[in-house]
């Protein structure tokens, strides 16, 4: 178990700086391990999907990689490592667009777990997972390792992976996955514009004049 971190002054200004950047908001979809399902009878019962609270892209050369961070403990950061465990887990991440607020309130939200897909359209990727209608776009993913845990700086360090390790400190512990990108599942139309969070609220972009440079 690693130490609990200190509250430093670094953490408090680190927060108040992101705040005042925009993070894209991105729902990550998957399936759900058979022991865990809600009602078996219901077809997106064995789906499952998550807000995620940070994702970027990492590289785009030689291979496409994206990353992103789960807290944990959460049902989706188990599903991922229980289907990795066995095979690359595989996971579609839909970035979602302006009108779809409701969608990052409804999958973060553990109480509708279970039921999150009810009334949600959705289509299916070549592996049967749910790429969510009117996204900005959505990407087809595999895990290319299993997680890091984001509160073990030593292994971190080290850059030997710790293997499982169970989180028993204060505070929130995250893991850290990082996926390789298979397939763009789809792309909007460029009347499109993204969900934003901004300032602990939800916002879109708008365009700015292009600016004049002074001439030599």
């Amino acid at each position: 178990m690693a130490a609990v971190a200190p509250v430093t002054p670094v953490r408090a200004d680190l927060r108040r700086l992101l705040r005042e950047t925009a993070q894209p908001v991105a729902v990550v979809t998957a399936l759900m391990p058979a022991q865990h399902r809600h009602d078996a009878a219901e077809p997106h019962a064995q789906f499952h999907g998550a807000t995620l609270s940070s994702f970027s892209s990492i590289a785009m050369d030689p291979h496409p990689l994206v990353a992103f961070s789960l807290r944990i403990p959460s049902r989706m950061a188990t599903s991922l490592k229980e289907a990795h465990a066995a095979w690359p887990s595989r996971m579609v991440v839909n970035i979602l667009a302006a009108p779809q607020a409701d969608l990052a309130v409804r999958f973060s939200r553990p109480d509708l777990h279970g039921s999150p897909f009810d009334g949600v359209p959705y289509a299916l990727s070549e592996e049967g997972l749910p790429v969510l209608q009117d996204s900005i776009g959505a990407l087809s993913c595999q895990l290319v390792t299993p997680p890091w845990p984001l509160h073990n700086l030593d292994a971190l360090r080290q850059g030997e992976h710790p293997g499982e390790l169970t989180w028993e400190g204060d505070g929130v512990a995250s893991e850290l996955f990082i996926a390789h990108v298979i397939r763009v599942e789809s792309l909007s139309n460029d009347s499109q514009t993204p969900l934003l969070y901004h300032r602990r609220a939800y916002a879109t972009t708008v365009d700015l004049p292009s600016p004049q440079l002074p001439r030599p």
